[in-house]
């Protein structure tokens, strides 16, 4: 596997938009050919080199290729949006859409990341060392397609509205989560180790959601149907289990109503 380095050496005075910062984006490119990417800083056209110093060069394909981006990129919107493969490793704090639509491969943050964290994301892993922001997995504003697949680790605590409209895959959160997760999920898993506020799980169709902590405020569309002994993530452990949202629309199978489920740990 080829790596690619890039450190950060101009700040931008808005924001960057740097979708580009991908293994797709680098594959079989030089250096040079990489810092002549194009980035946008508000509406003005820009390149990767203006703001980072680059070394290294892409692999054959994204799976062969390693991009390893160093420095401040709080102002660094879109790092490894919509990439297939290989592998993106963050030393910082990078700003909105990491991994945003992503399809494979693996970003792992060292650091902490805001809103919109994977996105609509269809595949691949992304690893949080530190908090997430809001809207971690969910749909993008005004659509209905949330995280369809892969897998999210957030070591620390997340935000509000994170699986909005989550349909597939999973998202691990190492501690505590705001309000509103899972709104409109049709699939997927959710698990929060640490405590939940209000409105867990409303409007949820199909899914799961799993707490260890508290819940402030529970759903009144959720009904305890027993109690269930599961192992999460290497924990054995006894949950409740309540379904819901009784008060959405939900399909059937083979006769019997599928409802969301909510686990909370006792």
């Amino acid at each position: 596997m080829e790596t690619v380095t890039l450190t950060i050496k101009n700040q931008p005075s808005l924001y960057l938009e740097a979708d580009n910062i991908s293994p797709d984006a680098f594959a079989g490119k030089s250096a040079e050919n990489i810092a002549a990417l194009h980035a946008y800083e508000g509406n003005t056209q820009t390149t990767l080199g203006d703001h980072f110093e680059i070394s290294g060069k892409g692999g054959a394909t994204a799976t062969e290729t390693r991009i390893i981006v160093n420095g401040d990129v709080s102002k660094v919107k879109y790092i490894g949006m919509k990439m297939t493969g290989g592998e993106i490793v963050v030393n910082g704090n990078p700003d909105m859409y990491v991994g945003a639509w992503m399809q494979g491969g693996k970003i792992t943050v060292k650091g902490n990341v805001d809103a919109f964290a994977g996105t609509g994301m269809k595949g691949g892993e992304i690893v949080i060392d530190g908090d997430a922001g809001n809207y971690l997995g969910a749909a993008y504003r005004g659509d209905w397609r949330g995280m369809q697949g892969g897998k999210i680790t957030v070591k620390g605590n997340a935000g509000s509205d994170i699986g909005t409209f989550m349909n597939g895959g999973e998202i691990v959160i190492g501690g505590d989560v705001d309000v509103h997760v899972a709104t409109h999920a049709e699939g997927g898993k959710i698990v929060v180790k640490g405590n939940a506020k209000s409105r867990v799980g409303g409007q949820m169709v199909e899914g799961e959601i799993i707490v260890f902590g508290d819940i402030e405020v529970m759903m009144p569309g959720f009904i305890y149907r027993k109690d269930v002994d599961l192992e999460v993530d290497g924990i054995s452990a006894r949950f409740a289990l309540y379904e819901g949202d009784i008060g959405e629309r939900h399909r059937k199978r083979k006769g019997e109503v599928i409802y969301g489920k909510l686990y909370q740990k006792y």
